[in-house]
C-alpha cells in the first residue's frame, strides 16, 4: 500500500486527485497539509496537518502530491524530495526551465521519483494520438493548430498574478504547447513570432499566441486565453493525412472523446478519469512495477518553450496592456 500526502487542499485536490487516490486499491490518502483544517479534513485523509513541513516529517508518507499555486512548485517539490518522498507535482512543473532543472537535480540527488501531473497525458486518446503520429499514420508532420480558451479568473485570483505563476500561457496554454511538441516528436522549436495581452499593467497575460517552427520546417500555431469563453481545438496535418481531436481537445474526461482522421474510422473513447490512470501509474512506479510516466525531459522542453515564447514577447516589446 502506497501512502499519499497532499500539500494543499484546493479545487483540483478535491475534484480530481483525492477521488483518484481513494479509488485506487493500492493507494491510501494518508495525510493532507493545508492552512484550512476544514478543507484538509474534507478530503478524508487519515491525518490532517496545519503545516507542510509537518507532513514532510511524517515517515509514513511515501508520495507527496503538490497542489499549490505555480510559484510554490519548485520550493516544495525540492523540499519533499530532500525529505525522502516521491513527488508528483501539478503542471506546470516549474515557472521556468531553470526551476525544472533544480527539481530534476533534486530528484537525481535523492533517488526519488519526480512526475509532472499533466493528467491529460494519461488519457488513452492522448496516448493513441502520440503513438499514431510516431508510427507514421499521417506521414511527416507539417503543421499543428492548437487553441485553448478558458474561463476568466475573478479579480484577486492567482491566475492574474505573474508573481504566483499566473497567466494564460502557463495555465491553459500549457496544454496547447505540450500537444504541439508531442506532435513534432518532442523536438525543440524556434519561436517565429509571439504576442501577449494582459488584463492590466503588471498583471499576467490574459491571452497569448505564437508560431513555432520545428526542425524540418513544420510549424505550430498556438493560441490560448483566459478571456471568459471556452474552446479546445487541436489538429495535426501531415504529408499524407490529418488527425484531429474533438472538443474538448485537451481536457476530455467527463464526456466521450473522439480521435478522427488518418483515413480511418474515428476512434471513440468513453467518459473516463485520467487522474485514476495517473495515480495508478505513479503507484506502480513507486512499488517497482512498470507503468507510463511523463518523461522529465519532456517536462523540461515544455518549460523551455514557454520561456522562449515569453522572452520573444519581451524582446520584441510585443506585449500590450488590456
Amino acid at each position: 500500500m502506497t501512502n499519499w500526502g497532499f500539500l494543499g487542499a484546493g479545487s483540483i485536490a478535491h475534484s480530481s486527485l483525492a477521488p483518484a487516490v481513494h479509488a485506487d486499491p493500492g493507494a491510501t490518502l494518508h495525510s493532507v497539509a493545508s492552512s484550512s483544517s476544514e478543507r484538509a479534513r474534507a478530503l478524508a485523509p487519515r491525518k490532517a496537518y496545519s503545516s507542510y513541513e509537518a507532513l514532510l516529517r511524517d515517515s509514513e508518507v511515501d508520495v507527496v502530491y503538490i497542489a499549490l499555486h505555480n510559484s510554490a512548485h519548485c520550493h516544495w517539490t525540492e523540499a519533499a524530495l530532500r525529505a525522502g518522498k516521491h513527488v508528483i507535482c501539478e503542471k506546470p512543473l516549474g515557472l521556468s526551465a531553470t526551476e525544472v532543472d533544480t527539481m530534476i537535480r533534486a530528484a537525481a540527488d535523492t533517488g526519488r521519483l519526480l512526475v509532472e501531473a499533466a493528467w491529460n497525458r494519461w488519457h488513452p486518446r492522448t496516448r493513441d494520438l502520440e503513438s499514431m503520429i510516431a508510427n507514421g499514420a499521417i506521414g511527416t508532420v507539417t503543421g499543428v493548430t492548437a487553441r485553448f480558451d478558458g474561463l476568466a479568473p475573478p479579480p484577486g485570483n492567482y491566475r492574474r498574478d505573474p508573481a504566483l505563476g499566473g497567466g494564460a500561457l502557463l495555465d491553459v496554454g500549457y496544454y496547447a504547447v505540450s500537444a504541439a511538441l508531442a506532435a513534432f516528436g518532442w523536438l525543440a522549436p524556434k519561436v517565429v513570432w509571439a504576442k501577449q495581452d494582459r488584463w492590466d499593467i503588471g498583471s499576467a497575460d490574459r491571452e497569448s499566441s505564437c508560431l513555432l517552427e520545428f526542425p524540418g520546417g513544420g510549424v505550430a500555431e498556438i493560441h490560448c486565453s483566459l478571456n471568459g469563453s471556452h474552446a479546445e481545438e487541436f489538429t495535426v496535418t501531415g504529408a499524407t493525412g490529418e488527425l484531429g481531436l474533438s472538443a474538448p481537445a485537451f481536457c476530455a474526461a467527463t464526456a466521450p472523446a473522439v480521435l478522427t482522421g488518418a483515413g480511418r474510422t474515428s476512434r471513440t473513447y468513453p467518459a473516463l478519469d485520467p487522474y485514476r490512470f495517473m495515480v495508478q501509474a505513479v503507484e506502480k512506479a513507486v512499488t517497482g512495477r512498470p507503468g507510463y510516466l511523463v518523461p522529465l525531459a519532456q517536462s523540461r522542453l515544455i518549460a523551455s518553450t514557454i520561456d522562449a515564447v515569453r522572452s520573444h514577447c519581451l524582446a520584441g516589446s510585443d506585449q500590450a496592456d488590456g
